[in-house]
């Protein structure tokens, strides 16, 4: 009896998804565990394996929406021998005719008619003129579906901005000594731990430390009351060929900088690979986005619902700055904190914004608990 291949449920909310790619073609022979299918939700992508042997049948096609338990193909008992082989002797032989028909096209070309377009063309240019210019609109653009994560990522943008009253407010951070701190103590972390220490780890701290200092960024609102979480799940921004992700890092109040930085390295393996799970994405707190890395040097940030707050980094760039008198160079970076102003006043997104700040230029206080 064939094994059906079904989409299974997907989360809480999840209704369908879209089949973005089959990884097995129709009549494949195929194993138990190997996998099928990616399915695209509002969410996440998911793949989806094979639960048995045999041969693969397809029922629903690349681009389909389907519901959450329908039946998208089915896993027959066989090898897939027959189909592979049998498969090849249709396409050779309609090759052979081909040929034959080349020299019977190139007999009624006639002379004549290759000189007649040249007084028609001079006679009725304007005619003509629309044709070519609607034949090569047609090659110009290109027209596909949104994708699920897509339509998601559009509405959560959406939505923050219809219903918060989005400010943000802004500075700038000396990394003179966060750079000089990694440049000591790289070799040996990276002989400890295994692991780089990256900048994200020092930021994700600042956070934790600026939110228990001002915890009114540490708040959502639902309906018409005030949610204050005691917790410090941080999101971080991540770009991924299919759109913008935020997987987040739990409880890092209770981390260190390395448990941190493989926390990050192992989100961005799991999102490269297209494995991020729904329970990866819920939950945070507050947002970390990171536009530096790719030459970002001032930016707004868009809330991420429901959170109330969220932190833009950008690249770091030689300024002069004014330092005791005097003028020096120092590598600079521009900080964007974008908050709900309804439930978080001025002063206090200012107060937050100074604390990471003070945060990352004295970073040895991050490592102290100062």
């Amino acid at each position: 009896m064939p094994t059906e291949i079904k989409i299974p449920t997907l989360g809480e909310s999840i209704a369908s998804g879209l089949i973005s790619q089959w990884h097995k073609k129709d009549g494949d022979a195929v194993k138990s565990g190997d996998v099928l299918l990616t399915l695209e939700t509002d969410k996440v992508a998911q793949e989806i394996a094979a639960e048995a042997d045999g041969v693969l049948r397809i029922t629903a096609q690349e681009g389909d929406d389907v519901p959450v338990g329908a039946v998208v193909g089915t896993i027959e008992e066989g090898t897939g021998a027959a189909p592979a082989s049998a498969a090849p002797e249709p396409e050779a032989k309609p090759a052979e005719p081909v040929k034959e028909e080349k020299p019977a096209a190139a007999e009624p070309a006639p002379a004549p008619a290759a000189k007649a377009p040249e007084s028609q063309l001079r006679l009725v240019p304007k005619e003509n003129a629309p044709a070519p210019r609607k034949a090569d609109a047609e090659g110009r653009t290109t027209r596909k579906k949104m994708t699920p994560l897509r339509r998601r990522i559009a509405e959560q943008l959406v939505n923050a901005q219809r219903t918060a009253a989005i400010l943000t407010t802004f500075n700038e951070v000396d990394m003179t000594a966060i750079m000089e701190m990694r440049k000591q103590l790289q070799d040996s972390f990276v002989k400890k731990h295994g692991v780089k220490l990256g900048f994200m780890s020092f930021f994700v701290k600042a956070v934790v430390d600026a939110l228990k200092a001002v915890p009114q960024l540490n708040v959502r609102v639902d309906g018409e009351e005030i949610i204050t979480n005691n917790f410090y799940d941080v999101g971080v921004a991540v770009g991924t060929e299919k759109g913008l992700i935020v997987p987040v890092l739990r409880d890092c109040d209770q981390k260190s900088f390395a448990d941190i930085e493989k926390d990050i390295l192992a989100y961005a393996a799991k999102a490269k690979e297209g494995k991020i799970g729904l329970d990866d994405l819920t939950g945070g707190v507050f947002t970390i986005s990171n536009g530096g890395v790719y030459g970002s040097l001032l930016s707004t940030p868009i809330l991420n619902p429901p959170q109330s707050g969220i932190l833009g980094m950008h690249s770091i760039q030689q300024r002069p700055v004014a330092l005791n008198g005097q003028v020096v160079i120092r590598p600079m970076m521009y900080l964007a904190v974008s908050y709900d102003h309804r439930v978080v006043d001025g002063k206090e997104a200012v107060t937050f914004l100074v604390r990471i700040k003070e945060c990352l230029e004295n970073p040895t206080r991050l490592l102290v608990g100062a």
